[in-house]
């Protein structure tokens, strides 16, 4: 009996369970199919706008100066004088230092008196010679004497102006290695010199671009030292040989520099720029993606309230959110932009959201990374 009633009670029990899920699942469904038919389904909408984009050849490149040298002297012998500082703007013919002389400057005296010497004897002998005193032998060895003077006169000044160092061109000069007194001998780096008003970036390049390098190429280049500053080039020249380990070609690009941020020896990174287009651009929010697919839903509002309609589209570049499409939809478009995953294909929609057109990174085109060497 008390087996019997046990029994009964969890039956009802049972039965009771049951009637309550079947009674929130029905009401859960009609309220579902309610919805749907009745009301619409929220959605953030954004308008299709084109955008520039461009496919984008990155590389490490490093910076050298139009012209570099490194000051030594031709003969040994001690500083005198040093006319510069280090960091100093110097012009080409500067004087930058001065080696002693003091016994060259003792030759060219005496040498320079011989000459005057040699000449008056030449005026003399040429006087005897008209009034056919001298013999015409005489006037040969007086005019070979003069040449023999002035012959030891230049030799002493050419080594006198080896003892004056100059600035080959003009430029900046580094860091001073020298001091007044100090002994340098030929090949001795007494300075360095460099002319920066234009930069030299080199920078190599896989051979599979080649096709696309040309000189007079635009490049943008940046530096850590810089991170807000962008500096723009031109390809200036083209290697003639492929690297056989790297397969790279080594490009040299010119970059002004007036303003003298950039110095010799920086890292740089280079951005060349191919393909520029101008194509319909989307938030990647809006792209939904089956197998090998891509799509996205077009909002429909020539009805009330709008209805989607899915819409398979070809994707390009991508810079950021931002993604490029090369097929399936046209400027204008009226698109879902966000909560993509809670639509479906004929599902009416109410726009409560429009999102402005796509906006290009500050100052430059949206691009589309392809390369990074």
């Amino acid at each position: 009996m008390k087996r019997a009633t046990t029994l009964i009670i969890v039956f009802g029990v049972f039965i009771t369970m049951t009637a309550i899920v079947v009674f929130r699942s029905i009401s859960h469904s009609d309220s579902a199919d309610s919805g749907f038919r009745g009301g619409a389904t929220p959605v953030a909408a954004y308008s299709v706008s084109q955008q520039t984009f461009a496919d984008i050849v990155e590389a490490l490149g490093t910076a050298g100066a139009n012209e570099t040298v490194t000051v030594t002297s031709q003969v040994a012998e001690t500083i005198s004088r040093v006319n510069f500082e280090s960091g100093q703007q110097v012009a080409e013919g500067d004087i930058l230092v001065e080696l002693t002389d003091t016994e060259e400057a003792a030759d060219l005296s005496e040498a320079r008196a011989t000459l005057r010497e040699a000449r008056r004897e030449l005026e003399r002998v040429e006087g005897l010679i008209e009034r056919g005193i001298a013999p015409r032998q005489r006037l040969d060895e007086a005019n070979a004497a003069v040449e023999r003077a002035v012959a030891r006169v230049n030799s002493i000044e050419a080594r006198l102006a080896d003892r004056i160092i100059r600035a080959p061109f003009s430029g900046v000069v580094g860091l001073r290695e020298v001091s007044l007194g100090s002994l340098v001998r030929p090949g001795d780096p007494i300075i360095t010199l460099d002319d920066t008003s234009i930069i030299k970036l080199d920078f190599s390049v896989p051979e599979r671009f080649l096709s696309v390098l040309s000189p007079g190429q635009e490049i943008t280049a940046g530096t850590s030292a810089y991170p807000d500053e962008v500096f723009t080039g031109t390809i200036a020249q083209i290697g003639s040989r492929i690297d056989p380990v790297t397969r790279t070609v080594t490009v040299r690009a010119e970059i002004n520099n007036d303003d003298g941020h950039l110095r010799p020896g920086q890292l740089m990174t280079v951005e060349m720029r191919q393909d520029v287009r101008s194509r319909p651009a989307i938030p990647g929010s809006a792209i939904t993606r089956y197998l090998d697919q891509s799509f996205v839903f077009v909002i429909d509002e020539t009805g009330s309230p709008p209805v989607l309609r899915q819409q398979t589209v070809e994707l390009g570049g991508r810079i950021g959110n931002w993604v490029e499409v090369t097929d399936g939809l046209s400027v204008g478009d009226l698109i879902v932009a966000e909560g993509v995953h809670r639509v479906r294909d004929q599902m009416p929609v109410e726009i409560v959201e429009r999102l402005g057109p796509a906006r290009p990174l500050a100052g430059e085109a949206a691009s589309a990374l392809v390369s990074q060497p």
